[in-house]
């Protein structure tokens, strides 16, 4: 064979254009009318400035790994396993594959495909139907290999818009894996912040017991010596089951806190058992004092967003493109023969080459309600990216808000604490000097033991403050080039 012959009319594709305008124009499907209703937020319309410079790289607020910044060993490997083994954040990364494997098909499509194939048959032919003698009422075996190969032009767009959406999907798989990343790790630090207050909570309750247990034994002395009575005596004996009964209490919670880092972690139950935070040997994260103006580009979940309504913008141009004539050109060199013992001699070639042109003329509006839908779906994908931002936008500002009010508290009852520690020993020492009652000790015990606790919260409060600002600001999430594809 000559490729003269298998393509006789080089011409053919050139032609193809002109012939597809001309079939456009009498068209009768049509995509008039169907528009997207809904607008994306600015940035200054939330309170957030214009970052400087359109497309500068901007300086890094909180780094990828934060909570290595705390200085806790323990913390940082069990956040390590937890990023490792988390099924929640397998199931994001399964996403991303898929993700990328549509893409990849996308992109499939919008190739030259060849195809082969290889046939044989054994067939008994009629005598009396249309095929005359020696082939009628003979038994022959029918033999074809083929190999066709076909190519779609995409005059308008089709199979572009269709790659670019499966990558927009593909991008926002990438920023959920990231999102998921950042809460992820958010979640074990805070479990692991709360497992501290309560350990440091045990301790308080465990001073209380051991106070009292003292404090028994000083009213049994006195007793003794007539200074009081035994109402003082029952008052001290009642105040010990109290705190055995608040450290049982903490020590379920422990238990319990333990347990849901283990399955943060994806381990055993009792994988922790002796894990002991010390919320006073963290060291203080440096944050931003005010909402950083480029907040939305490190928000994964406000890049997912954003992804997802470019990949409905792409889906729109999709239901658009099938409008309009889809174009073809398909070409096929082969053999055929009755006995294979004749399928390779010269006289068994076969080929052909053809375009081909599929217009939608009418459809009982099926084109239409299907651009209706995507269009439907942008609006969401749009208002779902509104929504985002808004969220982000509040959620950051009320941590900051939470940081800097958490700093004055903590300023106000440290200055209560130290009150209520000098009140407890004057009472104590009055007490022992006989000048004042027993009711007078437990008033300032109780004080005394509320400030230490409510040390411990808020303390603990910030620390969690400091996890909750650096999720807010996206965890250290900084878009990357465009993933491959």
């Amino acid at each position: 064979m000559k490729p003269h012959q298998i393509f006789p009319a080089r011409r053919t594709v050139a032609a193809l254009s002109t012939l597809a305008l001309a079939a456009v124009l009498a068209a009768c499907a049509s995509s008039a009318g169907i528009q997207s209703q809904s607008t994306v937020l600015e940035p200054q319309a939330v309170g957030l400035a214009q970052p400087a410079g359109s497309g500068a790289a901007t300086a890094e607020l909180v780094p990828a790994d934060w909570w290595r910044g705390w200085g806790d060993v323990s913390l940082t490997q069990v956040i390590d396993q937890a990023l490792q083994a988390q099924p929640s954040l397998k199931v994001a990364q399964a996403r991303l594959r898929r993700a990328q494997a549509a893409t990849a098909g996308e992109e499939a499509n919008d190739g030259l495909k060849i195809n082969g194939s290889a046939d044989a048959t054994r067939q008994h032919f009629s005598a009396n139907s249309i095929y005359p003698a020696p082939l009628g009422g003979s038994t022959r075996t029918l033999a074809n290999a083929q190999i066709a190969g076909s190519w779609e032009f995409d005059f308008f767009g089709l199979h572009r818009s269709a790659i670019e959406a499966a990558v927009g999907s593909e991008r926002a798989a990438a920023a959920d894996l990231q999102a998921a990343r950042n809460v992820l790790a958010s979640n074990v630090a805070q479990t692991y912040v709360q497992l501290g207050r309560l350990l440091a909570q045990r301790e308080v309750a465990q001073q209380a017991l051991t106070q009292r247990e003292q404090m028994l034994g000083l009213i049994r002395q006195r007793v003794d010596a007539g200074l009081d009575t035994r109402v003082e005596l029952k008052q001290g004996e009642g105040a010990l089951p109290d705190a055995r009964v608040q450290i049982e209490q903490l020590d379920e919670q422990i238990v319990a806190t333990r347990h849901a880092l283990a399955a943060l972690a994806a381990l055993p139950p009792a994988s922790y058992d002796q894990l002991k935070p010390d919320l006073q040997a963290l060291r203080t994260l440096v944050l931003p004092e005010v909402l950083p103006a480029d907040l939305l580009g490190r928000r994964p979940d406000i890049t997912a967003a954003r992804w997802r309504m470019e990949a409905a913008t792409k889906g729109v141009d999709v239901s658009k493109a099938q409008f309009y004539p889809n174009v073809s050109l398909t070409a096929f060199v082969g053999l055929s023969s009755i006995g294979l013992d004749r399928l390779v001699d010269s006289g068994s070639q076969h080929y052909g080459i053809g375009p081909a042109i599929h217009l939608p003329i009418f459809d009982a509006g099926r084109l239409r309600a299907q651009l209706r839908t995507r269009t439907a779906d942008l609006d969401a994908a749009v208002e779902s990216y509104n929504g985002a931002v808004l969220e982000a936008v509040r959620e950051t500002a009320d941590q900051l808000n939470a940081r800097q009010s958490l700093e004055r508290q903590r300023e106000q009852q440290a200055q209560a604490r130290s009150a209520a520690e000098a009140a407890y020993d004057i009472a104590t020492q009055r007490y022992r000097a006989g000048l004042s009652g027993y009711l007078t000790v437990l008033s300032a015990e109780t004080s005394l033991f509320s400030q230490r606790r409510q040390t411990v919260d808020l303390q603990a409060r910030a620390l969690s403050t400091q996890v909750a600002l650096v999720r807010a600001l996206g965890g250290g999430f900084a878009p990357d080039t465009p993933a491959s594809h």
